[in-house]
């Protein structure tokens, strides 16, 4: 690994690396590489305890594992930086189920996915680095190639996946429902997850759009998901988080509107960093700490109106036309109340809690719309990583760990004691390493580094 390492390592300030590491490719690849794992003897280490209480730094160790050896249409990448994701966090827990159970059913499929049912599950759904090797058939990649990967490994051998890529029976999450992740120094992709490393981003700046930034343009952007247009008013959950900054984010690239909610003055100031006029500040302090649950078992229909009026006020009168959704339970009966007659509320992760509760006549009598929403295909990432590649939405990584403190880094984003997302160094000795278009970085330095330190 450190020959590997050195060769990306003395490339380090030309504008132009890809001849010089295209030398990569004479290097041996390593028998084996340090990841970042959960471990199948360990799943009922958290039995009895709250989903709160679950604590990812005893789950996840970093251990040697082997190096894979890389099937048709597949790439190794050095994988310089990572990040975390909530489903790590997931992943850390056990929750909702051990992913364990996501690797036997895919080592079933055939001879080739038989490699990811391990006793070890190598996480991690974000990566940026340097390509080692492709596997046969792999043309539109070479060994030298600066890259980060986005998170959609799809077989592609049904015809339900040829119109869009999410709806093939056969698609799953890299390092969460597959093995061989990017929270580690080397990786396993498929070809498509591939796309070119934003040259005016360092390694973890590049590394931590990938899962997020993509999950947002489908939501909000794409016709799969809310097909927002200019002027639409869109409230955006958790707006400075890791998801929300990437909505807040396109939905003020894109000519919408954003109605930013946040949980500190701390965060409602980075929105407005980011451009945003519109924010709410739910913490206690500002007298605006709504409940939308007046016990486990009930909710409350008044808070709901009193989160509804507040929009209005701060809109002029206007709802949402669209409700950017993602802590699930806890927010999901106002989400749907609040959202414009004819609205849409677009939903994924369900953060803080899966089961959802919804009064239907503010949907049905109404008109409204509930789009769910998974990741991205491919052309969906692309275009989201182009839109960083050209400047236009920005990193929020507000932090970085090294790789073996990822159990930190885990446990800060599962106790939502970050903001942005939490970058992770796997070869990259510190941040700041990797940048190649010094001349972009320079028109966008503040707006990248705006999350720092936060």
């Amino acid at each position: 690994m450190q020959d590997i390492l050195e060769a990306i390592m003395a490339v380090e300030g030309s504008d132009q690396p890809e001849r010089e590491l295209a030398a990569i490719a004479g290097l041996p690849v390593p028998e084996s590489y340090r990841g970042v794992v959960v471990r199948a003897d360990e799943t009922r280490m958290f039995d009895g305890l709250a989903t709160r209480d679950k604590d990812p730094r005893k789950a996840l160790h970093v251990q040697e594992v082997p190096t894979p050896e890389l099937a048709p249409g597949e790439a190794l990448v050095a994988v310089m930086a990572s990040a975390i994701n909530y489903n790590t966090v997931w992943t850390s827990i056990f929750e909702p189920l051990s992913t364990f159970k996501f690797l036997q059913r895919y080592g079933r499929q055939s001879e080739l996915t038989r490699r990811h049912d391990l006793p070890y599950h190598v996480v991690g759904s974000d990566a940026a680095g340097v390509v080692l090797r492709t596997g046969p058939g792999v043309t539109r990649w070479k060994a030298g190639d600066e890259v980060v990967a986005h998170c959609l490994s799809v077989e592609l051998e049904d015809a339900a996946g040829h119109d869009d890529t999410m709806l093939d029976p056969q698609q799953r999450i890299w390092g969460f429902e597959t093995n061989f992740g990017g929270l580690a120094e080397l990786a396993v992709v498929k070809a498509n997850q591939l796309m070119p490393k934003p040259r005016h981003l360092s390694w973890e700046e590049a590394a931590s759009p990938g899962l997020v930034n993509s999950t947002a343009y489908r939501q909000l952007v794409s016709h799969h998901g809310a097909n927002m247009k200019q002027g639409d008013v869109v409230l955006i959950w958790g707006a400075s988080g890791g998801l929300g900054g990437y909505a807040t984010q396109m939905a003020l690239n894109g000519g919408a509107i954003p109605v930013c909610v946040v949980s500190s003055p701390d965060k409602a100031e980075l929105c407005r960093k980011m451009g945003a006029e519109l924010v709410i500040d739910r913490s206690e302090a500002t007298g605006e700490g709504y409940r939308f649950w007046r016990d486990e078992q009930t909710q409350d229909p008044d808070e709901w109106r009193r989160f509804g009026e507040r929009i209005r006020e701060l809109t002029g009168g206007d709802d949402p036309d669209i409700v950017f959704e993602h802590p699930g339970r806890e927010t999901f009966g106002a989400s749907v109340y609040v959202a414009k007659r004819g609205g849409t509320v677009v939903t994924c992760a369900s953060t803080s809690g899966f089961q959802h509760q919804y009064d239907n006549r503010y949907l049905w009598m109404h008109l409204k719309r509930i789009v769910g929403s998974h990741f991205a295909n491919y052309r969906e990432a692309w275009e989201a990583n182009r839109l960083v590649s050209l400047g236009r939405i920005h990193p929020t990584v507000s932090k970085t760990y090294a790789l073996e403190q990822t159990g930190q880094a885990a446990y800060e984003v599962h106790r939502n004691a970050h903001q942005g997302k939490v970058g992770v160094r796997c070869l990259a000795p510190s941040d700041g390493l990797g940048v190649r278009d010094r001349e972009l970085r320079s028109r966008h330095e503040d707006a990248i580094n705006r999350f720092r330190g936060h």
